[in-house]
């Protein structure tokens, strides 16, 4: 008897319930009666506290295009993973220990980057790990890309497309917070397919003396508006030459609750547009995956389970020249995958004039 353990941590995002089919139909296509699906309750803290419940066939049924996760999911900093607490004592020892309770053959592991961390963890003490790449930033290394990537482009790109209608109404200036904390592909991606006129990335520091003289060039040329696509990680050119403890130390005196909110004040301090700030947030991670999302996200949890058939673990599974292939966990945790400067999609948003603020 087979036996596999699935859990989803960190964020939830769209596609998740998708994977978790395709792991378990994939699963019962190779193994037949003779495995056992174990679903571990809200993330690694479930798999800590031994919460998990024996899962059948039709668990699996009408769930590829549910949004968020059948599972549950919950966030558990690694840099907490090895820090004994009053309730759960060593963490990984729990984990371990949980494992072996469940005699599992197999932990699959569907999450980004922190998720990935510990898997790794995890791999390193002995247990049997597969995971998948799941994260809407799609800044994971090792794989082009992460299931939720395109679900949330679609959600964060509309929000952007619906905002053209207003503005021109209105002749203002827009800016539309997208996520991306550390990387920046989804205000990229967003911002050039809803039309943004300037994109602000955590990569790419911007000036705000830049960003005034775009829109300086657009109210010359008689545009009545323009649209920011603005990452939730945006910094400036000044925050980008601090250390770390600076720059939080700098943001924390700052009276704007966000990034999108300053570069509102200050635009509007210095240049006296009428702006406006939409902050679509969670909104981006919700709803059921596309249809991409919902082909990729089966891909993936298909050939988790041919790793998982092979005894071939320890690896995260991962879309490259679109081949579906095993890449080691050594190599992608703790990496991110940032957009490059030299990006054909940023190439090609600077050649129709796109401005990134520098």
């Amino acid at each position: 008897m087979k036996r596999v353990g699935i859990l989803t941590s960190g964020g939830d995002c769209q596609g998740l319930n998708a994977a978790i089919r395709g792991v378990a139909k994939a699963l019962y296509g190779e193994f037949g009666t003779d495995v056992e699906i174990y679903g571990i309750r809200d993330g690694y803290r479930g798999l800590i506290e031994g919460d998990y419940k024996l899962m059948s066939s039709h668990d699996f049924s009408g769930i590829l295009t549910l949004g968020g996760t059948i599972l549950g999911t919950s966030r558990q900093p690694f840099k907490l993973m090895r820090v004994p607490d009053e309730k759960h004592g060593d963490k990984v020892e729990a984990m371990k220990g949980n494992y072996k309770k469940m005699k599992l053959d197999c932990l699959v592991v569907l999450g980004g980057n922190g998720t990935h961390k510990t898997a790794h963890l995890l791999s390193q003490e002995g247990l049997n790990v597969i995971t998948l790449p799941k994260t809407i930033d799609n800044d994971l290394w090792g794989t082009e890309m992460t299931f939720g990537f395109y679900s949330a482009l679609e959600l964060a790109t509309q929000v952007i497309d619906c905002i053209h209608t207003t503005a021109t109404s209105h002749g203002r200036v827009f800016i539309v917070e997208i996520m991306g904390h550390k990387v920046g592909w989804l205000p990229l991606y967003a911002g050039v397919a809803g039309g943004a006129d300037i994109i602000l990335l955590p990569e790419i520091p911007y000036s705000l003396d830049s960003i005034i003289k775009t829109l300086d060039q657009r109210d010359k040329s008689g545009k009545r508006f323009s649209i920011l696509a603005v990452a939730e990680g945006a910094l400036s050119v000044e925050e980008s030459e601090m250390s770390k403890k600076e720059f939080k130390k700098a943001r924390r005196k700052l009276p704007d609750p966000a990034i999108s909110y300053r570069i509102a004040r200050e635009l509007g301090e210095e240049t006296g547009h009428e702006i406006r700030v939409v902050v679509p947030g969670h909104f981006q991670r919700g709803g059921g995956p596309c249809s991409y999302d919902r082909a990729f996200a089966t891909r993936l949890g298909s050939a988790a389970a041919r790793l998982i058939a092979d005894r071939n673990y320890g690896n995260m599974v991962a879309l490259r020249n679109d081949e579906i292939v095993p890449v080691p966990l050594s190599d992608v945790a703790g990496r991110l995958k940032t957009v490059p400067a030299d990006d054909s999609m940023i190439r090609s948003a600077r050649n129709i004039g796109i401005s990134f603020g520098d």
